[in-house]
């Protein structure tokens, strides 16, 4: 589990506006909704979705509780198969040579290996195993705070895209500029002069 580890990467997010009523059923909703399929997708190569944060390969949202005190504490899993090249170029190699001897040949053309290639991977796609990564994520809704166990980018855009269908709210990520936009006590003033600053460059 992200909490328990170690060491942590840590992404932090503002949640923008809030549900109208209810908040703790609205997740339940956009939880439920959005859970990552309990059956792997043979053909599908990256599959994401909610997962309850004590179950995560084991879904089930109505089993597991996602509130722990004043917080929100589930997880995102994305699924993604990936097929080494020298898999599929060893594949090619075998299916290549079945042509040939198929054929009478000695050589097959550009569009048939184009085709051996198209059904090597749809084989491997199929036969291929997904590999599960799990991230954390800590939601204290009422003072709109996020955590989300990654600073990778592939997750964070994952993150953001499907916790705005799930939940209609917008996550905006922390950083020094939307830090003093959407956390800090400054005056408008204040914020449009931090907005124009520049970095300066210093030359030895």
């Amino acid at each position: 589990m992200g909490f328990l580890s170690t060491t942590l990467s840590v992404s932090r997010y503002h949640i923008q506006n809030k549900f109208d009523n209810e908040p703790m059923e609205q997740v339940r909703k956009g939880l439920v909704k959005h859970a990552i399929p309990k059956l792997e997708n043979e053909y599908e190569e990256i599959s994401a979705g909610w997962t309850p944060y004590e179950s995560p390969y084991l879904p089930d949202f109505e089993k597991f509780s996602f509130v722990f005190g004043p917080y929100f504490l589930f997880s995102l899993r994305i699924d993604k198969k990936s097929i080494p090249a020298k898999l599929v170029q060893k594949q090619m190699a075998i299916e290549i040579e079945k042509k040939k001897e198929k054929s009478g040949r000695d050589f097959i053309s550009k569009n048939e290996k184009s085709e051996i290639k198209e059904m090597v991977m749809d084989v491997l796609m199929h036969k291929m195993p997904s590999i599960p990564n799990v991230y954390d994520i800590l939601w204290n809704y009422e003072s709109a705070d996020l955590f989300l166990l990654t600073t990778q980018k592939a997750g964070n855009e994952f993150f953001e895209t499907i916790f705005l269908k799930s939940f209609n709210l917008k996550p905006i990520r922390i950083f020094p500029y939307t830090l003093v936009e959407t956390k800090s006590a400054f005056s408008s003033a204040q914020k449009d002069r931090i907005m124009t600053l520049t970095p300066l460059h210093h030359v030895r």
